[in-house]
């Protein structure tokens, strides 16, 4: 590749970036790589989660600007450029049986004319690679399994003239990652790690029950990031309402992370390049096209 290397990656809400692939894109931005978050909704529906910050009359009235704000600050730790593609956040619904999803929100919005935002913004920017989230949302959010669809739809339909005419002249991008940093290996080895160090995991639940949270994905992409992990818990932190620093993030130390785990994980859902798996770079069979 003669020109810059552009990398996209497709989140529901502020925040999501920082916790899925933040070390990536960091790495990727040190070595010059022009990374792009597309953040679909604002995040005003997100329950205030950082105990510290919960009953702040301020944060609950204006939640829509203060999120908007800790998004600039990640933003900024990250090195990443950002944009928004204005959907309202759909909430999480709770509840048996659980209650309607809200009138207007993204979850509830026409696929292919949601798609279209995001098409625009993928001729516009012209990124050879795409970070998303798998069919289950990574979790079953309703606005991440719509960031999924509409990903899909947009992936397809950036390189068609055909398609979404009055968006932007055509760019396909080469290859699409499903982002899937929370995997059981992972998990498992970073217990097992604390365990034998006679520390406290945070883990042993999350194992004794992830025969419920969905099949086992396929890892196929492991990307090095053991040197950013510190910049990536900063833009986590940034989002002071939905982060408690004190928090079940950031219970194992960076040093055994880095020792232990030291990359983020992707599964290869689409590629238009040659590429052989496993793979240690989202750029693997781009960069010497």
């Amino acid at each position: 590749m003669t020109e810059q290397l552009r990398m996209m990656a497709v989140h529901a809400h502020p925040d999501d970036e920082s916790s899925k692939g933040a070390a990536t894109m960091a790495k990727y931005v040190s070595e010059g790589v022009d990374v792009l978050v597309a953040t679909c909704t604002g995040g005003e529906r997100g329950s205030i989660l950082n105990p510290k910050l919960q009953g702040d009359p301020y944060i609950e009235e204006h939640i829509h600007e203060v999120r908007a704000k800790e998004m600039a600050e990640a933003r900024d730790i990250l090195g990443v450029k950002q944009e928004w593609l204005g959907f309202v956040d759909s909430g999480l619904p709770e509840g048996d049986p659980l209650p309607p999803l809200p009138d207007g929100c993204f979850a509830l919005q026409d696929v292919d004319e949601a798609a279209g935002e995001l098409v625009k913004l993928i001729r516009e920017f012209r990124p050879h690679v795409i970070t998303t989230y798998d069919e289950n949302g990574g979790y079953p959010h309703p606005d991440h399994i719509m960031t999924h669809k509409v990903s899909m739809v947009a992936f397809e339909a950036a390189g068609d003239p055909e398609r979404y005419p009055d968006a932007g002249e055509p760019w396909q991008p080469l290859k699409l990652y499903y982002n899937q940093g929370f995997n059981r290996p992972r998990t498992q080895a970073l217990h097992e790690a604390l365990l034998e160090r006679g520390m406290e995991s945070p883990y042993g639940e999350w194992l004794e029950r992830w025969h419920t949270m969905g099949r086992e994905r396929t890892l196929t992409t492991y990307v090095p990031c053991g040197d950013f992990f510190e910049i990536r818990d900063k833009a986590l932190i940034a989002h002071a309402t939905q982060i408690d620093p004190d928090g079940g993030w950031f219970r194992v130390p960076l040093d055994l992370q880095r020792e232990v785990w030291p990359t983020e994980e992707y599964e290869l859902a689409k590629s238009l390049v040659d590429t052989s798996l496993p793979e240690d770079d989202l750029f693997a069979g781009i960069r010497n096209n």
